[in-house]
């Protein structure tokens, strides 16, 4: 999740700032080299029903398409405040229902390599932790909720490798929470339940993902420049931090080390989470309010292809199997779909 640097309203308006109504400004045909989008793909939305800000869509073992609904406690209705929830969509049938609610305000969705749900959650009254369901029992289990002895910021994003270690991202950007641990960081829970911070330097991280060799770690810098943008007003400035896209070599004990800055978005905005397919180039979800929309680059950073949002994205995911070269965004208040042409990586079931 990430935000502007400056925001002209707050409350309610926040969401509404940052979630237009796709049908409200109409994303232009994606464009760029064919072997990576067609010209006459077109980008559907299928759900935005009541939604706030929508995050990470990921493909389930049974075909769903599960996405987490931020809901902000600056945005109260006639039966109170939302707890966040996490939603799940069936391409089959188009129906739209609800999984898990609240959602301890998840961020970042990912499935491991035996199906079950990682999920990130966040600050603004979230669970500050990451949480792993086994999708057949339908329990739930806290894998990571603090580092040496203090909670997290606000858990974002999350990779998996093959090892089956878990990254994820810990940034702040909105909640009361108070703010703990020293950095801003990418953190990895070895299977064995230890967690090890392993990144310190990417500025305020956000996105995360591996590459399908095993050897990189991506990770968005997003520093808008603030911790709480709730508290944040128009008259008050700030100062954007590093918008970025990063490279880090991922080692065989899962250490990572700064290989290089790929894409430098200032002075706009960095972008929110990204994919990777099986040749290993990316999909970005950029937030340049001039240029909203899916960056396909390759794993140096060039741009390849381009798909144009309309509205601010904040995630991708591809489906499985037969729905393999289906790419599902998540931008402002909508669950979105495009047909690709490469084939998404996904790990070994």
């Amino acid at each position: 999740m990430s935000f502007r640097h400056t925001i002209p309203l707050f409350g309610l308006s926040i969401i509404m700032f940052l979630a237009i109504p796709l049908h409200a400004q109409e994303a232009d045909p994606p464009f760029g080299d064919p072997a990576y989008i067609s010209p006459d793909a077109k980008l559907e939305m299928v759900f935005n029903e009541g939604l706030a800000l929508t995050e990470s869509p990921a493909e389930g073992p049974d075909g769903m398409i599960y996405f987490s609904d931020i809901t902000f406690t600056t945005s109260a209705g006639p039966d109170g405040i939302e707890a966040g929830h996490i939603w799940r969509y069936d391409p089959k049938t188009g129906e739209t229902t609800i999984f898990r609610s609240p959602s301890g305000m998840s961020n970042g969705l990912k499935f491991d390599a035996q199906d079950r749900l990682i999920a990130a959650e966040g600050a603004d009254e979230g669970g500050r932790r990451v949480t792993r369901t086994d999708m057949v029992t339908g329990k739930a289990y806290i894998i990571a909720h603090e580092y040496a002895g203090r909670p997290f910021n606000a858990p974002n994003d999350i990779a998996i490798d093959e090892k089956g270690r878990v990254y994820f991202s810990d940034p702040k950007y909105i909640g009361n929470e108070s703010v703990e641990q020293p950095v801003m960081a990418v953190y990895r829970i070895d299977t064995d339940g230890s967690i090890h911070r392993i990144i310190t330097d990417a500025g305020k991280p956000n996105g995360v993902v591996v590459s399908p060799d095993q050897k990189t770690l991506y990770v968005v810098s997003n520093d808008n420049g603030s911790i709480d943008l709730g508290k944040i007003t128009p008259d008050i400035p700030v100062r954007k931090g590093r918008m970025a896209l990063l490279a880090y070599d991922l080692h065989e004990d899962g250490t990572a080390t700064f290989r290089s800055v790929l894409v430098d978005y200032l002075p706009e905005d960095g972008p929110d989470g990204l994919v990777v397919d099986v040749e290993g180039n990316l999909y970005v979800s950029e937030r340049d309010m001039t240029r909203p929309g899916i960056a396909i680059r390759a794993p140096d950073g060039t741009e390849r292809a381009f798909i144009p949002t309309g509205v601010l994205p904040t995630n991708v995911g591809f489906g499985r199997d037969e729905n393999e070269k289906m790419l599902y965004i998540t931008a402002g208040t909508g669950l979105y779909r495009i047909p690709v042409m490469k084939a998404g990586y996904h790990l070994p079931r």
